[in-house]
């Protein structure tokens, strides 16, 4: 399988958006998982992802610069959300809570993250990981259909005990698996 993920993520430009779960911590994996696949991956952190792990931390993994704050000031011009939407093979948001998915089925874009799903034609990938509740509730379920709906691939979240305390469905499933459901994409791809 290792051969398989060398030769599917090649070269590919992952764009990885972390946002503001417990399971962050899981994406400093994937970076790691993706890379080593031979990936190049681009990670765009959104505030409350910050809370949980740093901006150094994806940096040093992702050898690439972190997009926290789509108000810095860059050294050169570009326009960051239209360079990361437009230079992406697939795009990745992992862990995505229900905020994010709401963002954007509702199309809104506030954020770093939030603007660059809006402006990417590339594939995208969720991973909702979430409180069971939250994750059953009637409205994240709609948000996910309509997501579905317009081609986005939702990674299915994992079972088990929750950092709530709660047993149930809502675990960011494990980074292999996650790296899995983009080399299987990008291989199916190749063997056209």
């Amino acid at each position: 399988m290792e051969q398989q993920n060398a030769t599917a993520l090649a070269g590919k430009k992952i764009v990885l958006g972390v946002t503001g779960g417990i399971a962050a911590y899981k994406a400093v994996e994937i970076t790691s998982r993706l890379r080593k696949a031979g990936a190049e991956v681009h990670v765009i952190m959104t505030r409350g992802a910050e809370n949980f792990v740093t901006e150094l931390t994806f940096r040093e993994i992702s050898k690439q610069p972190v997009t926290t704050d789509m108000w810095a000031k860059v050294p050169h011009y570009h326009v960051e959300h239209i360079a990361l939407a437009t230079l992406a093979d697939a795009v990745l948001i992992a862990p995505a809570t229900a905020n994010v998915i709401a963002k954007a089925a509702a199309g809104i874009a506030d954020d770093m993250l939030t603007t660059t799903l809006l402006a990417t034609k590339a594939p995208v990938f969720v991973a909702p990981a979430m409180n069971t509740n939250m994750y059953e509730a009637p409205v994240t379920q709609r948000n996910l259909r309509d997501l579905a709906a317009r081609g986005w691939h939702i990674i299915e979240p994992a079972s088990g005990m929750l950092a709530c305390g709660v047993e149930g469905k809502g675990r960011l499933p494990e980074p292999a698996a996650i790296v899995q459901e983009l080399t299987a994409f990008f291989a199916k791809g190749q063997a056209l």
